[in-house]
Formats: C-alpha cells, sequence, structure tokens
C-alpha cells in the first residue's frame, strides 16, 4: 500500500508563509503526495508549483467553521477553480445541522458540488464530528451523498477533537462504497494513519505528512 498517495499535504495555519507553502509542494512532489491542501489565497502558488506532477491542488472553504452564507461558499469556490484548484474541502454549516436545518445543510453542499462538477473538481465535505452526536455524524453524511459529495470528511484539525477509528467506521457504514472518506486531525503518527485506511479511510489529511509514511 502507497500510503503517501493517500495523503493531503496539509498547511493551513493563520500564519503560514509562502516559503511555507513552496517547502509543502517541493515535499509533495518528492514523498508523492496525492496533494497539497492550502488556504485559498495560496491556491494559485499551489496549482504553479505542482504543474506537471501527480500531486494536486486542494483548498478548503468556509474554513474552519462552517459558518459562512452559501453565497460566500460558492465565491469562494469558484474563485479557488479560476485559479486552478482541483480539489475542494468544504465545512458544512454545523450550527443548522445541529439545529435539524437539513435542507439548508443540503442546499449549502449542493450549490458548492455545482460548482465543483461543472469544473470537474473533486468534493470533500467536512462534518466536523467533533461537534455532533452519533445521530448527526449519519445524518451529515447522508446530506453529503444527497448533494453527490465525493468524499466525506471528519474534522476540520481546528475543533476540539480529530479524527477516531469509530468515527470512520460509522460514516463508512452510512456512506458504504457511494462516497469516499477523508479521516483529518491529530493523526501523527504512522500506526494512527494505518488504522483509518484499515476503518475504511481513502485519504489521510494531515500536517506531517512525510512521518506517516
Amino acid at each position: 500500500m502507497n500510503i503517501a498517495k493517500m495523503i493531503d499535504h496539509t498547511i493551513l495555519k493563520a500564519d503560514a508563509l509562502k516559503e511555507d507553502i513552496i517547502k509543502y509542494c517541493h515535499e509533495a512532489i518528492e514523498y508523492g503526495f496525492a496533494s497539497v491542501c492550502v488556504n485559498t489565497c495560496h491556491v494559485k502558488t499551489v496549482h504553479n508549483l505542482l504543474k506537471g506532477s501527480s500531486a494536486k491542488t486542494c483548498c478548503v472553504i468556509g474554513f474552519p467553521l462552517g459558518a459562512m452564507s452559501t453565497k460566500g461558499k460558492v465565491l469562494e469556490t469558484q474563485v479557488a477553480i479560476e485559479d486552478g484548484v482541483e480539489e475542494v474541502d468544504m465545512v458544512i454549516n454545523i450550527g443548522a445541522l445541529k439545529e435539524e436545518n437539513h435542507e439548508l445543510v443540503y442546499e449549502d453542499i449542493k450549490a458548492v458540488n455545482e460548482v465543483c462538477q461543472a469544473n470537474n473538481a473533486v468534493l470533500k465535505v467536512i462534518i466536523e464530528t467533533c461537534f455532533l452526536t452519533e445521530e448527526e455524524k449519519i445524518i451529515a453524511c447522508q446530506l453529503a451523498l444527497r448533494a453527490k459529495a465525493d468524499f466525506v470528511k471528519t474534522s476540520t484539525g481546528f475543533g476540539s477533537g480529530g479524527a477516531t477509528v469509530a468515527d470512520i467506521r460509522l460514516m463508512k457504514k452510512v456512506v458504504e462504497d457511494k462516497a469516499k472518506i477523508k479521516a483529518s486531525g491529530g493523526i501523527r503518527t504512522a500506526e494512527q494513519a494505518q488504522q483509518m485506511i484499515l476503518a475504511g479511510a481513502d485519504r489521510i489529511g494531515a500536517s506531517n505528512g512525510i512521518i506517516l509514511l
């Protein structure tokens, strides 16, 4: 198993410098990571640096709270795609989910995915499991499926907790083979990464991708 090809090499901290972004891109090319995942202001830089390599340009949308308006998320996605993004990790409206406003959550995901699908971009939906009950996790996955997202993703890494094996198993039970799963947040060892993959994860998001190999 080539774990490198399953890792989104991720740098999302607020104080990331351009030199940090460049370093992550060089590492992604060297180690053969799936993508480099950044905030949208860095998409153009990443896209230019990764040209000709197997690594994709990935960004986050509505990050990290998910509380941006749907129009805001759509515009952010459109700009990122214009700048060269190929994979989009969006955060759901967590408050709306917890209020059982499921239609808003669905429409939010669907609106972003329409932009992604029109431009052949992959959509990963971050449900932020640390804030959700088991029932809410199930519903969030179902809504992502209904909106035809490519992936469901556990966490931003900025919440109160990250990926767990139990959550990956639960998400896999819900989505089966209708969507892929990305585990992210708190994955700091090769053993943890292997456990997530065995539980059903197809992609790993980590800011320390090299030590997971």
